[in-house]
């Protein structure tokens, strides 16, 4: 399309906004009628580790939203000349789960709690018990039980939970509601009625009614809309919130409000049954649309919904590129002390190239990269570890094999569980900032998981697209699904690489004595955190 008709369609307000807030990064992105990107916004913070606790404060939280939107607003000025001043439809997403409380006034009771935090393990073993149903520590709900068997005072105050998306949803146009996939990882989900499980919702007031509060969790949780469902309007008081230059109209509309594995599967287009995608960033996790319920509750998978509400079950890694980040700023550092700057993707780049040389058959390494704790591991603690064998050949190519190597270990070991179900995949879509550099890592993936890994052209646009996509389904009569296949990605090539057998079987003799290793993780983690 021309820079003619783009500059049009923003001028007439045609164009629709997709922002996420993910771990490392806020990301907006603009998409023209036709679904493409056209001008894009980013910001950089990371969380804050205060009293024990991964957090964001809403000053950061806001400082975030409102320089990601400057960034976008900068970009659509220096890309086609004109301000934004009218937007069609706009979408939020987020990092899912965790804990934001508020009282009647909408006062912040304790520091949002992210889902990086393992300390609701109490919780998450009592719930899954009493649901029968498997809740990870992460969610909405495991973060409210450990605060009520902690004793902690916020709680008979507490007069809305919801989600970071669901929060900053509210804030910019005063509806609390979220999406059905981001809801699934709040409280469960019935999976006929598209609703909170009236059951367990039972089950947890009983559970709670000792305690006498003045609320029962479904007065305190987030209305469930599905994807294509009107969810609010643009408030004046929202549209200074998000563009603090007052240039932006208020009045435009809003979907509901999405987590990252929604846009992530909406992303990769695998909203159908037996499609798979793979997301790889701060945490890594996989998303497999199943067609039936799993017959048993498993501690390493998660059961959650597509924004339309088909069941998805999940393997969800708390650590993957955190790590790896920091020893990529460490190599970056050491050039920088001979005079060398260093593009950073293209460190990245040339550094994950570096295993196309590594021994294949040397698995004297191991490399652990649990920057925080690991629930699927019982890892309560984060200690990250690298450990050798003394006739280990420490070169940099195979150093960089187990770093990436070590990305996927723990998305392995619940993805194998798999089978046992006899869950079927057709095809895995992967995205995320890991598998930048094609070739690579979704080669690692492939040989790991032994399945064909595809990458679309559009992978690097991430949920800030998908979410942008979902904010333009609003109102369509059409399913989702055939939205999705008939426009959207019509027209889109892939890229599929298939496994290798080399390095299939060093993968899996690395997995192996990775494996057996995680009791001197354990031992370290507890060591560690104790002697410090």
């Amino acid at each position: 399309m021309s820079i003619e008709k783009i500059k049009e369609q923003i001028i007439e307000g045609e164009i629709v906004l997709g922002i996420e807030l993910g771990s490392t990064r806020i990301k907006a992105v603009l998409i023209d009628v036709n679904h493409t990107p056209i001008a894009k916004g980013n910001y950089e913070w990371k969380s804050q580790y205060i009293n024990d606790i991964f957090t964001y404060s809403l000053d950061d939280i806001w400082k975030g939203i409102q320089s990601c939107y400057k960034s976008l607003k900068d970009n659509v000025k220096e890309e086609y000349g004109v301000i934004i001043r009218k937007i069609a439809s706009i979408g939020i997403s987020g990092m899912m789960h965790g804990y934001m409380v508020f009282d009647k006034d909408d006062r912040l009771l304790v520091p949002f709690r992210t889902w990086q935090n393992t300390t609701t393990e109490c919780a998450s073993k009592k719930l899954t018990k009493l649901f029968d149903y498997k809740i990870p520590q992460r969610w909405c709900i495991s973060h409210l039980y450990q605060a009520i068997l902690n004793d902690e005072n916020h709680v008979e105050n507490i007069n809305y939970m919801t989600t970071l998306s669901g929060y900053i949803h509210y804030k910019l146009t005063g509806n609390k509601v979220v999406g059905v996939g981001e809801a699934s990882g709040m409280f469960p989900i019935d999976l006929d009625k598209k609703n909170y499980n009236n059951e367990m919702i039972n089950a947890f007031d009983n559970l709670v009614k000792n305690h006498n509060y003045n609320w029962k969790i479904k007065d305190i949780l987030p209305k469930v809309l599905l994807a294509g469902e009107l969810a609010g309007t643009l408030t004046l008081e929202g549209s200074l919130l998000l563009d603090n230059d007052g240039d932006l109209q208020s009045g435009c509309i809003f979907c509901p409000p999405e987590g990252d594995a929604g846009t992530g599967m909406v992303a990769t287009n695998t909203i159908s049954e037996r499609s798979c995608n793979i997301s790889a960033g701060t945490s890594i996790f996989s998303m497999v649309v199943i067609e039936k319920e799993l017959s048993r509750v498993y501690e390493e998978l998660d059961l959650v919904m597509t924004p339309d509400g088909k069941l998805v079950t999940m393997v969800h890694v708390n650590n993957c590129t955190s790590d790896l980040n920091e020893w990529m700023d460490l190599f970056s550092e050491v050039l920088k002390t001979f005079g060398v700057t260093v593009q950073r993707d293209y460190l990245y780049e040339h550094l994950f190239k570096q295993i196309e040389t590594a021994d294949m058959d040397n698995e004297s390494m191991l490399l652990y990269n649990f920057l925080s704790g690991e629930h699927i591991l019982q890892l309560v603690n984060g200690c990250p570890l690298f450990v050798r064998s003394p006739n280990s050949n420490l070169s940099l190519s195979n150093f960089m094999k187990v770093q990436l190597y070590s990305t996927i270990c723990v998305l392995k070991l619940g993805m194998d569980l798999l089978q046992e179900e006899g869950i079927k995949i057709d095809y895995v879509l992967a995205h995320g900032g890991l598998f930048k550099t094609r070739g690579v890592v979704d080669k690692i993936v492939s040989s790991a998981l032994n399945v064909p890994v595809s990458l679309m052209e559009t992978a690097n646009e991430g949920g800030a697209w998908g979410m942008a996509i979902l904010a333009s389904y609003i109102g369509s009569s059409q399913s989702l699904e055939s939205y999705l296949n008939n426009i959207v990605f019509s027209k889109v090539t892939k890229r599929t690489i298939n496994p290798d057998l080399l390095m299939m079987k060093s993968y899996n003799e690395y997995a192996k004595r990775y494996t057996k290793g995680l009791p001197v993780v354990k031992l370290a983690s507890q060591t560690i955190n104790k002697e410090f």
